[in-house]
């Protein structure tokens, strides 16, 4: 992905700032971007065995640094993630086990792939656990070697603990504690790798800036804090929210479908702002979507797009094509062959299903008629050979054309799945069981 296009260092922070992904930054830190290479870290939570899409924007950001010439860390929390960032969290998260963060880094790691070039000539991206030096830290050591230069006052000042302060649910020690350990990532990083830029969301100022301070206490180096914003909705909704929980990167856990059609209805509002986050595409071509949102916003040309470009770097272009295949399916007059049994359970999971037993469908089947009035596609038989007659009913997206049309076995899909559908827009899903 970082190959597309190759800029120079200095181009980077006008880069973050035509997108949209710029916050906040240290005193001294657009300077350094622009006068030389740097190598620079996001770290990532590994509360779960996927990321989803409100990771995406620091990904991003490693993908435009790494383009621009500088070295990218993503650096996956396998100590941090042991204790839980209070950070922009009303309650304290639960503790998970060793066992269970390994998993959830072994499968992140694989989709940081997907976006971070590791063979890069000149500045490959780096991956790194912080449990490989949080883990082995004896507690007198780290308390006299570290503690000693973070005053109580100092991180009572923080928001991220002073808004938990104030909360009904307090903070407790462990959770008070995580700055410190986030502060010697930062450390370990500046002298194994030569590390002088951490970056990460605007909730996470406070943490990175201790960071900063620690390096130049202990070490007496300069470090700078970029941050970038906490993706909403233009309605001031939480991005990457559905009812039906998070969008993950994982396909087992949200579907490419599912994924692609998240993109695809995409508010007017929040298009643009999302092709320039989310997608490598340049000022010109993103200018072009606006004119299209302004012009013809019933093509939803810049919905597609972002569909299709998020869609493709997450998944790759078979699943895209599948994705787009599905929808095609669902809201055009796309055929269905290609797709899976279990994709069009995904496809069709919010229509109306009914079952049919195998032995209705063996040998000569049941009759088309029979099985859409079953299905209760129209008030009675005679209104539905009506339709038929006209044209208006379809088996797996293709028109019947008879009345004695029979179903059988063989128009399963896979054995499992008949769908049934009423003029443009009604579906029914058949399971045969």
């Amino acid at each position: 992905m970082t190959d597309a296009v190759t800029t120079t260092a200095a181009d980077f922070v006008e880069e973050l700032r035509w997108r949209g992904l710029l916050y906040d930054m240290t005193e001294g830190a657009e300077e350094a971007l622009k006068k030389e290479k740097v190598t620079a870290y996001i770290g990532f939570d590994p509360t779960a065995d996927s990321l989803h899409v409100g990771s995406l924007l620091p990904v991003m950001v490693l993908v435009h640094l790494q383009r621009h010439g500088h070295t990218p860390i993503a650096l996956m929390g396998g100590g941090t993630g042991m204790i839980g960032d209070p950070s922009g969290k009303a309650t304290e998260r639960q503790l998970l086990t060793v066992e269970q963060l390994d998993h959830n880094l072994a499968a992140i790691r694989e989709q940081m792939a997907h976006f971070l070039d590791f063979d890069r000539e000149g500045n490959p991206a780096l991956m790194v656990n912080n449990a490989d030096w949080l883990r082995p830290l004896n507690l007198i050591a780290f308390l006299r070697d570290i503690g000693k230069h973070f005053t109580v006052n100092y991180m009572l000042a923080k928001d991220s603990v002073k808004s938990r302060l104030t909360s009904e649910e307090g903070i407790s020690f462990t959770e008070f504690s995580y700055m410190l350990l986030q502060s010697y990532d930062f450390l370990t990083l500046y002298r194994t790798e030569g590390c002088t830029f951490q970056m990460g969301g605007s909730d996470q100022w406070g943490n990175i800036t201790a960071g900063a301070e620690l390096i130049r206490r202990v070490e007496g180096g300069s470090a700078h804090a970029v941050t970038v914003p906490l993706v909403t909705t233009a309605s001031g909704v939480k991005f990457g929210k559905t009812e039906a929980g998070a969008v993950w990167l994982d396909p087992e856990r949200t579907s490419p479908f599912r994924f692609y059609q998240f993109w695809l209805n995409t508010a007017d509002d929040d298009a643009i702002q999302y092709l320039k986050s989310f997608t490598l595409l340049g000022p010109d071509e993103i200018a072009e979507y606006e004119r299209a949102i302004r012009e013809e916003p019933h093509l939803r040309a810049a919905q597609r797009r972002l569909a299709e470009e998020v869609t493709r770097m997450v998944h790759g272009p078979e699943a895209l094509a599948r994705a787009e295949h599905a929808t095609e399916a669902l809201f055009g007059d796309g055929d269905l062959e290609g797709l899976s049994a279990r994709e069009l359970e995904d496809v069709f999971a919010e229509v109306q299903s009914s079952a049919v037993t195998r032995d209705r469908l063996a040998g000569e089947g049941m009759l088309y008629v029979d099985l859409a009035a079953e299905a209760g596609l129209d008030r009675s038989k005679g209104q539905i050979r009506k339709l038929v007659e006209g044209g208006g009913m379809y088996l797996n997206n293709e028109r019947v054309e008879d009345t004695a049309a029979m179903v059988t076995l063989d128009d399963a899909i896979e054995g499992r799945i008949v769908v049934l559908r009423k003029g443009k827009k009604k579906y029914h899903l058949v399971r045969v069981e």
